[in-house]
């Protein structure tokens, strides 16, 4: 049961981040990226020296380096679409994005690691490309934001699939390699006097410093969650960030939630519905299959 309420808390968590980012639109998107990139790494190292975790530094092998290296380049990547998207009024789109992922982790296993598709998934992955297509068709162009998030998060997952890693070990790498070019483009608008930390209003300043620990707080207690509950569980409660995300774009923030998002949305819920279905009757068959 504490397995379950960490993991709901961290995805209830994600799902909040607009709120939080959304105070911060005076700053420039990419500033705010490189805030986040340093102020995350700087409240992950903190965490792990203050619980002395630093001996499995002594055990990186350069094979770790690559895939960590491109973990950073693609949630970077993520963290720059989310809060672009959610500082220009796009939270709906960010809600669409994180409920695709799950359907995009199944297409990169199929034409990466050569997974094969039960009927019901296939079903579920045509049923949710025929929502985006027609969402595309009536916007006249692809619902761009979604998609580069829904891709970015998915590569990043297979890039950690591939290369399995601790969450918090993996994501203080993953920051490391985002602080350095983070810092330089930081120092960068300094010079050129477009820079708004200690430049405008204190709260702003406090946030950007706080983003860090607002970053890696849910990462943390992901990792927590995934030691206590099943991975079936895990896949149920990832629907509550998009859902919370969805909620806060049409009750809070007032964007458009028009026919074509909305079919678009049917779409990708009920092909969600499929998938989900699918994967807990096979656990639940596999419980009672297994001898005790």
């Amino acid at each position: 049961m504490a397995g379950l309420v960490i993991g709901a808390t961290a995805y209830l968590i994600w799902g909040l981040f607009p709120l939080y980012w959304s105070k911060l639109t005076g700053v420039p998107p990419l500033q705010l990226l490189a805030h986040r990139a340093v102020w995350c790494a700087v409240a992950v190292w903190l965490w792990l020296v203050l619980r002395r975790d630093h001996a499995w530094i002594g055990r990186l092998a350069p094979r770790h380096a690559l895939p960590l290296v491109v973990g950073g380049i693609l949630i970077s990547i993520n963290w720059g679409v989310y809060v672009l998207a959610v500082t220009t009024g796009h939270v709906i789109d960010t809600s669409l994005g994180y409920f695709i992922t799950p359907l995009v982790n199944v297409l990169f296993a199929v034409w990466i690691l050569r997974e094969r598709l039960s009927r019901s998934q296939s079903a579920a992955v045509i049923l949710a490309t025929g929502g985006v297509l027609y969402l595309a068709w009536q916007l006249g162009h692809p619902p761009w934001i979604a998609l580069i998030l829904a891709c970015s998060f998915g590569l990043y997952g297979l890039v950690r699939k591939l290369a399995p890693f601790d969450s918090v070990h993996g994501l203080a790498i993953e920051s490391t390699v985002m602080l350095f070019p983070a810092i330089a483009w930081l120092l960068w608008c300094e010079w050129r006097g477009t820079g708004t930390f200690l430049h405008g209003h204190w709260r702003d300043d406090v946030l950007l410093v706080a983003g860090g620990a607002v970053t890696a707080i849910p990462l943390v207690l992901f990792a927590m969650a995934v030691q206590r509950v099943s991975m079936i569980a895990l896949g149920v409660l990832q629907y509550i960030a998009p859902t919370v995300a969805l909620l806060l774009g049409l009750v809070v923030f007032h964007e458009p939630f028009g026919g074509a998002r909305r079919i678009a949305f049917v779409c990708i819920w009920l092909a969600l519905a499929l998938f989900t279905g699918e994967a807990l009757f096979r656990y639940t068959r596999s419980r009672t299959t297994t001898p005790d």
